[in-house]
């Protein structure tokens, strides 16, 4: 597979992760947040996001999957790892890649609730709102973009990409 085109560019990404860090910041002052970060694909997204934030926070991590080795979700999420931090009474700001279907996420949110949280917020760098099948909304996106395959800034296609500092779409198969 090769690169169409670069969606977004390095410099948008730093900039719109700053603004993001900054409304964040304001938001949870004095709160000591958890953020927890979706493996594997948020973890490049929430590093830059914590790091502008410049609040006491902690951090966790939680894993939960529906795409295997595939560009299409199999709307079948199972979650891999559960945080090891009790999110009772904490403030949760849940840190994605990418908001697609919304089968994952809706699955998610829905067992987070269940962990008693103070508050819970879904805050995702990419939302393809073409793609929902399902209600779901996050609190806090980065950019919209329309119905393509990306990868770049922690996005993959079978585990590959991850590390390019931008968003491009990659060329389909013919």
């Amino acid at each position: 597979m090769r690169m169409k085109e670069v969606l977004i560019s390095e410099e948008k990404i730093q900039s719109r992760v700053a603004e993001m860090a900054a409304e964040l910041k304001h938001e949870y002052e004095g709160k000591n947040p958890l953020i927890l970060c979706v493996l594997k694909g948020s973890l490049i997204f929430t590093a830059d996001l914590v790091r502008k934030m410049d609040i006491p926070l902690e951090i966790d991590f939680i894993q939960v999957s529906s795409y295997g080795n595939g560009t299409t979700s199999s709307g079948e999420p199972v979650l891999k790892k559960v945080p090891s931090i009790d999110l009772k009474d904490r403030h949760v700001i849940v840190v994605e890649d990418i908001l697609d279907t919304g089968a994952t996420l809706r699955f998610l949110m829905k067992k987070l609730i269940e962990m008693q949280p103070a508050s819970l917020k879904l805050c995702t760098f990419i939302d393809k709102p073409e793609r929902r099948k399902v209600q779901i909304e996050a609190d806090y996106v980065g950019y919209k973009i329309p119905n393509c395959f990306i990868v770049g800034y922690g996005l993959d296609c079978a585990e590959q990409f991850r590390g390019l500092p931008y968003i491009g779409i990659l060329e389909e198969d013919e």
